[in-house]
């Protein structure tokens, strides 16, 4: 039975493998050269007004729970939040800087600073030093961000795909913690929440992350 099992796995791991290196050669991409000026700056102001970003500048809490069960109370106004996670409950004030956390809050902020991202990246284009261009694309408008200070892993670059209504419907990645450059995961799963529009849903080739339990005032 011992030896059945290693023999699974044993397979499992050498597909895994073929996998990534057909991945890597086939699918890796650089990110690609993008022209910034008007043009981007109207895209982003398009994709703002589309996800009413006004409206979320007003929001003053925002509760979800992100796979695989980090579970937070973000109190936007204040800038202070409660992270949940297994038997760990932290209380982070946001105005602090992270040189003061001590180890378990630290984990708690980068859980914040990723899981936040994937609700609320759209409302992030315009933030301090981030870069924004324009890349032709074949199945919509791309909108290439690059965000070159502040999070936990200055650099990183996204490259959404906007459709005709202004709603970004994928976005590629380049990310210090992905090794497969452009990896392309979706935007959907669109819920309005107080004239808000939030993504909960994530499918991509690798996984699909869904956000639940989003609340809002």
């Amino acid at each position: 039975m011992i030896k059945a099992i290693l023999k699974y796995l044993g397979a499992g791991l050498v597909v895994l493998i073929i996998i990534g290196i057909l991945a890597y050669l086939y699918i890796d991409e650089s990110v690609p050269d993008g022209t910034q000026g008007q043009e981007a700056e109207a895209l982003a102001d398009e994709m703002l007004q589309a996800l009413n970003k006004p409206g979320y500048d007003t929001l003053s809490m925002i509760r979800f729970t992100y796979p695989p069960g980090h579970t937070y109370e973000w109190d936007k106004e204040n800038n202070k939040v409660r992270v949940q996670w297994d038997d760990k409950d932290v209380y982070l004030d946001l105005n602090q800087s992270p040189d003061d956390y001590d180890a378990t809050e630290y984990q708690a902020y980068e859980y914040f600073l990723n899981d936040t991202f994937w609700l609320v990246a759209p409302f992030k284009v315009r933030d301090k030093g981030v870069m924004r261009s324009t890349v032709d694309l074949k199945d919509g408008r791309g909108l290439l961000v690059t965000y070159t200070s502040g999070g936990v892993t200055p650099g990183d670059s996204y490259l959404w795909i906007i459709d005709e209504d202004g709603f970004p419907k994928a976005w590629k990645l380049w990310t210090s913690n992905v090794p497969l450059g452009g990896l392309k995961v979706g935007w959907g799963g669109w819920v309005e929440k107080e004239g808000v529009w939030f993504s909960t849903f994530h499918p991509s080739m690798v996984i699909d992350l869904e956000i639940t339990g989003l609340e809002v005032e």
